[in-house]
This record gives C-alpha cells, structure tokens and sequence, in this order.
C-alpha cells in the first residue's frame, strides 16, 4: 500500500474531490492529541450536494449506498488535507458516524452505512477499519440523503 491517500484512491479507480469548506461557524477538523476530528461529510458532486431526499421514500438503498460512498470520499479529502496526504501518520479510522435521512419505517440504516465503510477498509486497508454507528434521521443539511463523520488515531 502506497503513503500516498490520493494514490491509495486512485487505485480503486475514484479520485478525491477538493475538501469541501465549512458552511457556517465550525471548522473542518480539529487534532487534540493523537486524535484527528473530522467534521461531517454529505455527498457532494462538483461540490454541490447530491441524493437529496430520504431512504424509503426518494431515495432507494442503491442510492443511498452510493450517498454513503461519496460522503467517505469527502471524508478521506478532509483526511487527505489534514496529514497532507501522508499515510504513514494515521494509525486508524477508530469511529466512523453515519446518520441517513429516513422514513420512520425505514430499517436498513446498517446496509446504507456499508457504502461508506467498505470504500474506508478498501482504501486504507487495516487502518479502515472502524468501530461504527448507523442512525435513522429525520432530515440532514441540504436535503441530501447520508451524512458521516469519523475520529481517526494519528502517530504520536
């Protein structure tokens, strides 16, 4: 496996999108300690928000595996920016956070959230993988489907 998260990307056949910025008063991520906070992803295509609507009703579980999966890339752009796209400093995706827009009804939540996890262990191989909750919302910003967030371990 190469150092390089861009690289690592590459090879999967995706490209990582440019990190997105902050839409009000917080910022993208925050080091405390060996700890990296990456703040919440939704799916951005040419940074413009995408699978708007809710699972079981808009948006089908397709979708909103894909919602999931494009959200991790916005995620591993965060990443990628925070350790200046070097490998060699992360230790681990300790907790992955994903919240999918639902019906009350809907209960595959685990399903959608596997878009988004498969594409971390995929591209960080061992360091993907992750402790990891799945929560049913009843709307995210923008209308979009899937929002996630991650706590990653860094080398001290």
């Amino acid at each position: 496996m190469t150092d390089s998260l861009s690289q690592s990307v590459q090879q999967l056949g995706l490209r990582l999108p440019e990190p997105s910025q902050p839409i009000a008063n917080y910022v993208n991520h925050v080091l405390s300690q060996n700890q990296l906070f990456i703040s919440g992803q939704i799916p951005l295509l040419d940074g413009k928000p995408a699978f708007i609507g809710r699972l079981g009703e808009a948006i089908s579980d397709e979708e909103g595996v894909k919602a999931a999966e494009l959200a991790a890339l916005g995620l591993l752009a965060q990443l990628s920016h925070a350790l200046g796209d070097d490998l060699s400093k992360l230790v681990r995706i300790l907790r992955l956070g994903v919240f999918v827009a639902a019906t009350p009804d809907f209960k595959a939540q685990g399903a959608v959230a596997n878009g988004a996890s498969n594409l971390l262990v995929n591209a960080l191989g061992d360091k993907g993988r992750h402790v990891r909750t799945a929560v049913g919302v009843a709307s995210l910003p923008a209308g979009v489907a899937v929002e996630i967030d991650a706590i990653f371990e860094l080398k001290p």
